[in-house]
């Protein structure tokens, strides 16, 4: 599954921040580094310091020292602006967009997916425009279950882990047809406008390429 351009657009605008903000925060950033126990620990230490991803904390802590100038911020807030000229929101106006504190979740039988399910199905409207049933739901659901035990379908719940607890924000359905996997995105209604369908997408390409390996994936419905 590769990126789209405008996924492309945010995950190199959100890499030149964590730079940016890594050259600015360069004390801080130095003493995160220093005081963990190993490269893993420092990773996670610089992700939570910039507000970013582990990928792009890895790429501060691969940042050559060079590249410590004030030409190098200059260079990079000249980046940013210029990513943020192509783009139709900023990640700031959708906070959860690039992925931090965002996880995925296999589905699973118990009441708390069932219920999100619900919710989700809630929307879903046969050829005459009326709702789906809610015998209908329940036989679906475990129809899809069932595709998921025999490894012909991946389903997963988004979770929002920011909090104390894990918030459940959406679900990602990834069926196998033909060589190729339909990828299906649903945000719960409190939670759109936020980001959280481009992180999910995002997060869902190494999912479903270890699932599903060799295979495309299409993106069918809107988020």
């Amino acid at each position: 599954m590769t990126a789209g351009p405008q996924d492309q657009i945010l995950d190199r605008r959100e890499l030149a921040s964590a730079l940016l903000r890594a050259l600015e925060m360069r004390h801080e950033v130095l003493d995160a580094i220093v005081d963990s126990d190993d490269h893993a620990a420092a990773v996670r230490s610089v992700s939570a310091l910039l507000e970013t991803t582990e990928d792009n904390a890895n790429a501060v802590l691969g940042l050559q020292l060079g590249r410590l100038t004030r030409l190098e911020r200059d260079h990079l807030r000249d980046e940013v602006t210029n990513l943020d000229a192509t783009l139709k929101w900023l990640p700031e106006q959708r906070p959860f967009s690039t992925g931090t504190n965002v996880r995925l979740r296999p589905f699973t039988y118990n009441d708390e997916d069932a219920e999100l399910y619900r919710r989700r199905s809630a929307e879903q409207l046969d050829a005459d425009g009326t709702p789906w049933p809610e015998d209908r739901i329940e036989q679906e659901r475990r129809e899809g279950l069932s595709r998921v035990d025999e490894e012909t379908a991946a389903w997963f719940v988004a979770e929002n882990t920011s909090g104390d607890r894990p918030e459940c924000v959406g679900l990602v359905f990834g069926e196998l047809h033909e060589g190729e996997v339909d990828l299906a995105v649903w945000v719960a209604p409190e939670a759109r406008k936020q980001g959280y369908g481009t992180a999910v997408i995002k997060l869902s390409r190494p999912e479903l390429a270890a699932y599903f390996p060799g295979t495309t994936v299409i993106v069918r419905s809107p988020v």
